[in-house]
């Protein structure tokens, strides 16, 4: 069995890996703990899938369940992954058939105003 502090700076550094940045305490210190040392320490870092494909496991995950907040940090981390805009939209795309349109319409609404933030224009009229 791993020991806490082993999970814990794998789950450092996988975090950093996804999302090119540290964890940031926000008003609950312990779920932060909690998601490093298990989502990221254990779960992230198993065997048999890479992390691009854990990140895309992950943004159709939060995209079905039109968590907005998560979404754009996920489409952020699929960024920073390498993953191509046009390979996010269309993960979005797909899911317009077992999420159905609304969720679909969501993601893509959400893509284009991350889009949109990291040209620097409104996103109004952007294409995702």
């Amino acid at each position: 069995m791993n020991q806490p502090s082993d999970r814990h700076e794998r789950g450092e550094a996988m975090f950093q890996q996804v999302f090119g940045r540290e964890p940031r305490p926000g008003s609950y210190p312990d779920f932060l703990r909690i998601t490093v040392d298990h989502l990221f320490g254990e779960i992230w870092t198993r065997p048999h899938l890479s992390v691009e494909e854990r990140e895309l496991v992950a943004l159709t995950a939060v995209t079905l369940a039109r968590t907005d907040w998560e979404l754009r940090g996920h489409i952020g981390a699929a960024l920073h992954l390498g993953m191509s805009r046009e390979k996010i939209v269309e993960v979005i795309i797909q899911l317009a058939y077992y999420g159905g349109w609304p969720v679909a319409n969501n993601g893509l609404r959400v893509a284009q105003e991350v889009f949109a933030e990291l040209d620097g224009t409104t996103g109004k009229d952007a294409e995702p």
